[in-house]
């Protein structure tokens, strides 16, 4: 490396200017940090929710617990952590008296949008240098503590149902991250919780799941029983079940800073009118190609046709 690009290497990236991209690109919201390891007060209570077993039967999250609590174990060479969210509070809304899924899953999967968007954002940063970048770029797909770097970001705070929360904005978004090799010019700071002594969402959660403010047990959680676990549904937790079959978003109905959410404007978070027409006795008698075709590209398939069914069976 000759002289000019050592100096160039060591010149930082516009955070600014990467921020107005995310902007442009539809993000709700873009944040930056330095890479470090995580806090203490974090790293604590992710060791305590896995000693005391609270993520059930998803063993992959006992795996990399020393690139969850350190970035740069992740990517070698990070030294900035962009984080950004994607809005996807929906603009219609399932009938009430029919089967309910978690609003996330309205449109298609939120794998692949975000990962083309942060891939466009990326491009974009790649044009701020003329110097290769090493980077990568994450969306629910690998060990990184996804709530807590958009934190660290500023992007919003952790609220006592586990969720981020954006002023403002409320908790309805998709998150991920790129990570670089290059400081940025300037960095974010992490903004101090706005719950205060309100405990709707604890007090709105069907199976009381939350069992302390920011302390979610997944063996009781509807939307870990109804997504990821792959077994019956225990009694106690399937007779609350309700009308919800596919997740659940109780937590977030009941907290206060989601009364600012606006329906979201990307079109591949847009349900389907099929979707939102569907009635109890259709869900009922659904086959399994009916359940291919109508979700086809959707993050619904993570339960797989027979776990729906299970779910519409309560069991």
């Amino acid at each position: 490396m000759s002289d000019n690009q050592v100096e160039l290497a060591k010149t930082p990236l516009s955070s600014k200017e990467i921020k107005a991209e995310a902007s442009r690109l539809g993000f709700s919201a873009c944040g930056v940090a330095p890479a470090e390891k995580v806090n203490e007060t974090a790293s604590a209570a992710l060791c305590h929710w896995l000693s005391a077993g609270m993520q059930s039967g998803m063993n992959y999250m006992n795996n990399y617990l020393d690139k969850r609590l350190d970035p740069r174990l992740l990517m070698e060479g990070t030294q900035s952590i962009i984080s950004v969210a994607l809005n996807y509070y929906p603009s219609k809304f399932l009938k009430k008296d029919q089967y309910q899924f978690a609003w996330y899953a309205y449109g298609k999967d939120y794998h692949d949008v975000m990962k083309a968007k942060l891939n466009e954002l990326l491009a974009f940063i790649t044009t701020l240098t003329p110097l290769p970048l090493q980077s990568r770029t994450f969306c629910d797909t690998a060990p990184v503590l996804e709530r807590y770097w958009a934190w660290r970001t500023g992007l919003g705070w952790i609220g006592k149902n586990t969720q981020l929360i954006i002023p403002h904005a409320g908790s309805c978004f998709f998150l991920g991250e790129i990570f670089l090799d290059r400081k940025l010019d300037f960095y974010d700071h992490p903004q101090p919780s706005r719950c205060g002594n309100c405990t709707r969402c604890l007090d709105a959660c069907p199976t009381k799941a939350l069992e302390a403010p920011l302390l979610l047990n997944s063996n009781r959680c509807l939307s870990y029983l109804t997504i990821e676990h792959r077994e019956s549904i225990p009694l106690t937790e399937a007779q609350k079940m309700g009308n919800r079959i596919y997740g659940c978003d109780e937590c977030q109905k009941a907290c206060p800073w989601n009364r600012f959410a606006v329906p979201c404007q990307t079109p591949e978070f847009q349900p389907s009118e099929a979707f939102l027409e569907m009635k109890k006795e259709d869900w009922e008698s659904l086959t399994e190609d009916q359940y291919r075709t109508l979700f086809k590209g959707s993050a619904v398939k993570r339960a797989k046709y027979g776990g729906l069914m299970r779910n519409i069976k309560k069991g």
